[in-house]
């Protein structure tokens, strides 16, 4: 059973999930139609009504690197949501009525072959190229108002790293 707190008011539920290969490097995508600073991220998403956070972190591993579960061994969680503000210019879009996103981070091994990894398999694509990077310089590949967040991340789930 998943003992968690509620997340924050005004706070949308989401997971992000850091996937480290064998040589304890984190799998990273460039968002789909961007381009220059800070156009990467890890994989994240929301977590359905009703979903259990471990299930929403296996299905966006899925849906986002093409990634099966079966391929992955879960390292570590956090038990606290990590939080992000949304900046004012996305406010006013679907997610308005959320000030940002609280997030409970998945460590995963990444276990498969580097083929085992599909961008397409979903038919809301959210990645058009990625690589293995080193974790540390994670932080400075995302877009500002999320740093702060993944420096958290990146030093929770160290131990995992090259």
């Amino acid at each position: 059973m998943e003992l968690l707190p509620p997340p924050p008011d005004l706070y949308r539920p989401n997971v992000g999930l850091l996937v480290f290969n064998q040589d304890g490097k984190a799998w990273i995508g460039r968002r789909r139609g961007f381009r220059g600073a800070y156009c990467w991220q890890t994989p994240q998403g929301g977590i359905d009504h009703g979903e259990r956070v471990v299930d929403a972190a296996l299905r966006e591993l899925t849906e986002e690197t093409g990634i099966d579960s079966s391929k992955v061994e879960i390292l570590a969680r956090t038990n606290e949501w990590l939080c992000y503000d949304f900046p004012e210019s996305m406010r006013k879009s679907k997610l308005n009525h959320y000030k940002g996103q609280a997030q409970i981070w998945y460590a995963m091994r990444f276990n498969g072959d580097d083929n085992d990894i599909k961008l397409d398999g979903h038919k809301q694509i959210e990645f058009d190229d990625w690589r293995w990077e080193k974790p540390a310089l994670l932080p400075d590949l995302v877009v500002p108002f999320k740093r702060g967040v993944y420096l958290q991340v990146i030093e929770h789930f160290a131990r995992f790293a090259a």
